[in-house]
């Protein structure tokens, strides 16, 4: 787990021949290792989690529009509910004056 973090860690910005070499290896073994912890934590051609994660978020943008919309109608109906408290004030405070 720790070999594997340590190229995960470099995140694109170290080659795997850079990252083996600070920790005493080939690059190939470094090469397997992080194969091998992407079959183990199921990530087929590193894909598996990453693209659960895709999935993931992709359903909570959607999620996240409907709120939006959601929101945005119920904030039309509360302006409504605003402006008709408003007049209702202004009447009655004529009424009061009178």
């Amino acid at each position: 787990m720790a070999r594997n973090s340590l190229i995960r860690a470099a995140a694109g910005r170290r080659t795997y021949a850079v990252v083996a070499a600070d920790v005493g290896v080939t690059g190939e073994t470094l090469r397997s290792w992080v194969r091998q912890a992407d079959e183990q934590a199921g990530r087929v051609g590193g894909r598996g989690r990453d693209s659960e994660a895709a999935e993931s978020r992709d359903e909570e943008l959607v999620r996240l529009r409907a709120e939006l919309g959601r929101l945005r109608k119920a904030e039309k109906e509360w302006e409504l509910e605003r402006e008709i408290l408003r007049r209702a004030a202004q009447y009655f405070a004529k009424e009061m004056r009178a």
